[in-house]
């Protein structure tokens, strides 16, 4: 797998900052945390708003255009296109997701699911106690 492509020297580029747009209200109207960086080679321009800091859309906006860069130069060889074929590749489909989903509730292994030492409160005494007590309880309570 390739490396992560490196922004390009500082030398290559202008940076300007701009005036947010979009919602944020008074706070993006009033300063100038986005970033444009123009590459000179190539003419190609990038503008980050990602964030409200400054930095850290100068940081963006510099990863993202060496992204660009590289899928420029390297084209199906590039970084994110590697990296998003690994992923894809990885990721299962759904039919495995659903396959060992019902894998798992024909096994027994769902969520709630009651082993047999388990013992639910109303378990505690069997039915038959439980009936002789609320029959001794009515008759107690009649013959008062």
């Amino acid at each position: 797998m390739p490396d992560k492509p490196k922004p390009p020297p500082e030398t290559s580029f202008t940076e300007v900052f701009l005036h947010g747009s979009g919602p944020g209200g008074q706070k993006i109207n009033k300063t100038s945390s986005a970033v444009q960086l123009k590459h000179l080679p190539t003419g190609m321009v990038v503008k980050v708003q990602a964030t409200r800091s400054r930095t850290q859309n100068r940081k963006l906006a510099r990863q993202m255009l060496a992204d660009r860069l590289d899928d420029r130069e390297m084209g199906e060889g590039s970084w994110r296109k590697v990296v998003g074929e690994v992923k894809k590749r990885k990721k299962a489909s759904k039919g495995k997701k659903a396959r060992r989903k019902y894998r798992k509730l024909g096994e027994g292994e769902f969520e709630g699911e009651r082993g047999e030492g388990d013992v639910d409160v109303d378990e505690g005494m069997g039915l038959e106690e439980r009936g002789e007590d609320r029959q001794t309880e009515a008759q107690d309570q009649g013959q008062k």
